[in-house]
């Protein structure tokens, strides 16, 4: 079985992260969405908040599970026995942290590798960071994101 770990804060969940999942649906036979509790980031939804868009925004992938998770990319390989990380590369400014963290992961645990996929060219500058930008000023955002997610949102700013 081909198993991968699509790590991340989802913070929410947006268009461009569900196009990255789509196309690993045609690569594994099963995709964790792990959802990183980040604290460090101070993400602006919780992280039950997170991993409830993402399960409502990927109701209909029946290869993906998503999880919650608080350590070390390379121990929660361990523990899901999984070896392959999908990232997503929005642009150039994205690849040299990718490569780092990659490279960083692959000294830790030589077996795991790290794979990076592309968002289609309608997503490319799509990212949550912009999402939540946009919100802050109470922007149109419901293009950027699944619509289970921005319906979500909408209730949990309520």
């Amino acid at each position: 079985m081909r198993k991968a770990i699509y790590p991340g804060t989802f913070d929410p969940i947006t268009n461009g992260h569900l196009d990255i999942i789509k196309r690993a649906c045609h690569m594994f036979d099963e995709i964790i969405v792990a959802v990183a509790d980040s604290e460090t980031k101070k993400p602006m939804f919780s992280l039950e908040q997170r991993i409830e868009m993402v399960q409502a925004a990927t109701l209909d992938f029946s290869k993906i599970k998503v999880i919650g998770f608080d350590n070390l990319l390379v121990n929660l390989s361990d523990e899901l026995e999984a070896n392959i990380i999908i990232r997503g590369l929005r642009a150039v400014s994205d690849f040299e942290y990718e490569l780092q963290m990659g490279y960083a992961n692959a000294s830790l645990k030589k077996e795991l590798e790290t794979i990076y996929l592309m968002p289609s060219l309608e997503h490319a500058f799509v990212s949550s960071s912009v999402v939540r930008s946009i919100l802050h000023f109470d922007g149109k955002i419901e293009h950027l994101l699944p619509e289970a997610t921005y319906k979500m949102i909408v209730e949990y700013r309520k």
